[in-house]
């Protein structure tokens, strides 16, 4: 790498860096926050073209977040070093929801799920789509999210949607997401989604129980709707 190459991407890696610590992900765009983290593993390598490859590959900044290590080096310049960030990143994540998830939550109505995901989710930005695996008595065992941005009825596919729910072997599930504007009400996609991943819970055994829709002051339950 040329000197002045070397100079560019290491001003870039630091104004990211600046960014980061001045005010958090906050108008970071996805494959930004995935450059982040490369860089820790790579500090004198510029990693825009890996991190936004990366996104495309596993649409999406959770698709990366989840990818095992040998799904990442699947990227031409992907080593063992620049996964470091990523890594690094799940550990603490799956150490985090340990201590976040008491032992035993039950989760029997609306409400009790609100409760328990507003402050999570409830004054977010932007839209975070989770799926919560339940047992036959309705106890919590496995929260997952499904994306993170716009919610769009093309890119939600029922695999990625069920497959935590089948590897836990839930009895049941509830489609939870926030709507960052306020509104509560569902949007077309929202209805489409619901429709599709119910008939696909069907199929597979596991009852889709709800899904609502939080806000920073309120929320929407489907099934007291009677639109589930």
């Amino acid at each position: 790498m040329k000197k002045e190459e070397k100079n560019k991407s290491g001003g870039h890696r630091k104004r990211l860096r600046e960014r980061f610590l001045k005010g958090g992900l906050d108008g970071f765009l996805d494959y930004e926050i995935i450059e982040l983290l490369l860089t820790l593993g790579t500090p004198r390598k510029d990693c825009k073209q890996q991190a936004k490859q990366l996104i495309k590959k596993f649409k999406g900044l959770n698709g990366v977040l989840e990818a095992s290590k040998e799904e990442l080096r699947q990227i031409k310049g992907i080593g063992p070093s620049n996964i470091l960030g990523i890594k690094i990143f799940q550990e603490l994540l799956k150490i985090s929801l340990k201590e976040k998830i008491p032992k035993k939550i039950t989760l029997g109505s609306p409400k009790e799920v609100v409760d328990y995901l507003r402050e999570k989710i409830g004054k977010e930005k932007k839209e975070y789509f989770l799926i919560l695996s339940l047992d036959a008595r309705s106890n919590l065992i496995n929260i997952k999210t499904i994306s993170i941005g716009s919610l769009d009825a093309n890119i939600v596919h029922p695999r990625e949607v069920f497959k935590k729910a089948i590897e836990c072997s839930a009895a049941s599930v509830i489609l939870v997401h926030n709507h960052p504007s306020g509104d509560p009400e569902p949007s077309e996609d929202d209805l489409e989604i619901t429709k599709r991943l119910t008939e696909a819970g069907k199929l597979l055994g596991i009852t889709v129980l709800d899904h609502i829709i939080i806000t920073k002051n309120g929320f929407l339950s489907f099934k007291d709707k009677k639109l589930i």
